[in-house]
């Protein structure tokens, strides 16, 4: 006689909703592998709960509850789980909008934040996640001044006056005068002002109240340094009122 064994996926896709905040869910994927402690842990990042207090209440698609897995060590696959269901977490410390308004604000100090094992910020150090994870900070903060260096000298080797060719994704080639290389208030890192040579762009050179160059109306657009081409791109004839 052949043995047979059962196969189930790793992780199961759940719905997570919380007393704290009826109308708000968020749909993940987690690990069946995991303990309910640690499914807990998981489970207050996304809804704010407290690992310690909260209770989890299990429902089918058709919202009929089907358990409740709140037995620490037992593994989160243990239960009768599927894809599609829903985890409801229920917490007397996760308030609706309505009750917290009636409640004496809770304060506690930094020093007595940071002294606790049961918070966001604990779990997060201690996976070494987000902010905390020094390595994966230090590489970002490396690669954003990278990529703003080369922004910066892409910018750099544009002059105002400068005849250019313009080739933005998804877009056809326009050709344009460089009207202003800088840093501009609407939006950060660098750009490039142009005044095109058709009336293809999106103002006139102003952008939200403040003006960065002039040109006609419809002829001025803002692109970033890396779609400017600078080179001998004479102005085309474009005859608009050619007859066909």
């Amino acid at each position: 006689m052949s043995d047979y064994s059962v196969v189930t996926s790793d992780f199961v896709k759940l719905t997570i909703t919380n007393s704290g905040n009826d109308t708000c869910c968020v749909e993940r994927r987690f690990q069946k592998g995991q303990t309910i402690d640690e499914f807990k842990g998981r489970l207050e990042l996304l809804t704010g709960g407290n690992p310690a207090t909260m209770t989890l209440e299990v429902y089918d698609k058709n919202d009929s509850l089907v358990c409740k897995p709140n037995e620490g060590q037992r593994l989160l696959g243990s239960y009768p789980i599927d894809d599609g269901m829903r985890v409801h977490v229920v917490d007397s410390f996760l308030k609706s909008q309505d009750d917290v308004a009636d409640v004496e604000k809770f304060e506690i100090s930094e020093e007595e934040y940071a002294k606790r094992s049961d918070t966001v910020k604990a779990f997060l150090e201690k996976n070494r996640l987000g902010k905390y994870n020094e390595e994966e900070m230090k590489r970002r903060a490396e690669e954003k001044k990278r990529l703003e260096e080369a922004e910066e000298a892409a910018a750099r080797k544009c002059k105002i006056g400068d005849r250019c060719e313009v080739q933005v994704p998804n877009q056809p080639k326009r050709r344009a005068t460089v009207m202003y290389v800088g840093k501009t208030d609407f939006k950060e890192g660098w750009w490039i002002g142009i005044k095109y040579d058709e009336p293809l762009g999106k103002n006139d050179g102003c952008v939200n109240g403040k003006r960065y160059f002039e040109c006609p109306p419809k002829y001025g657009g803002f692109v970033k340094p890396a779609y400017v081409k600078v080179g001998d791109f004479p102005e085309e004839d474009f005859d608009l009122n050619e007859e066909l």
